[in-house]
């Protein structure tokens, strides 16, 4: 296979350096990494946030339970992530800093967005500074902020970021997204929403998917706490054709 022109060229070589036509093809490598981890999604639904995701579990010997796709940024905020994984966790890591910096000094949960930006700031930074590299990693976002108001943030490995009514990431994202379009309401319950998520999932992943695999939690606008979905109730879903 011919290299490209601009790899030719070294265009590819620095984070600093636009090519001719005015790419940062580091950037456009972060996004391909991203496309090829696993699948995330995230929806807004009447009662609360969903977050369901493949963990992709390809070792026997991993045990399930220890692998995590979905994390706790507050009480009322969550993230998950494709891409390199362990890229996130430095991304995770600040914004449940950030999180708990304004919980001490206001006494207040913090907005989702507040969140969101500060992440994306670090992303951001990372794209216009030599001797650095994109993270190569998109985040989900989402949660209840304080006048009960769901609310689902894409960001990407540029620091740009968009507010979802239901999105994707990661492999498969096409496909999913198609059906999303389709079926998709701004009115499903957070149970329905999980039984479309696990029905993409199956027509993606096809007999290969169980209960291991999928982790699911949700926030809802009652209670406005991080809770995890029962594997049992995945597993149900599972099974029913």
């Amino acid at each position: 296979m011919q290299p490209m022109p601009h790899q030719v060229m070294g265009y590819d070589r620095a984070i600093t350096m636009f090519s001719p036509d005015g790419r940062l093809l580091q950037v456009e490598y972060a996004k391909k990494t991203v496309r090829q981890g696993s699948t995330a999604m995230g929806f807004v639904c009447k009662d609360g946030v969903l977050f369901v995701t493949d963990k992709r579990i390809v070792d026997k010997l991993i045990v399930p339970e220890a692998v995590e796709k979905i994390w706790k940024i507050d009480e009322h905020i969550m993230a998950t992530a494709s891409g390199i994984l362990s890229d996130s966790r430095v991304l995770i890591d600040r914004g449940q800093i950030r999180a708990q910096q304004h919980r001490v000094t206001y006494d207040t949960p913090i907005d989702i967005i507040s969140v969101v930006k500060s992440i994306c700031d670090l992303k951001q930074m990372c794209t216009q500074s030599g001797g650095l590299r994109p993270f190569g990693v998109s985040l989900l976002l989402g949660g209840v902020d304080n006048n009960n108001e769901p609310k689902l943030f894409e960001t990407d490995p540029t620091g740009i970021y968009f507010q979802y009514k239901a999105t994707v990431i990661g492999e498969h994202g096409n496909e999913i997204e198609e059906i999303l379009y389709k079926e998709y309401k701004e009115t499903l319950t957070i149970e329905e929403a999980l039984k479309l998520a696990i029905n993409a999932l199956k027509k993606v992943i096809g007999d290969e998917i169980n209960s291991d695999r999928v982790d699911a939690s949700y926030i809802s606008t009652d209670k406005r706490s991080f809770t995890r979905m029962d594997s049992k109730k995945i597993s149900e879903i599972i099974k029913k054709k």
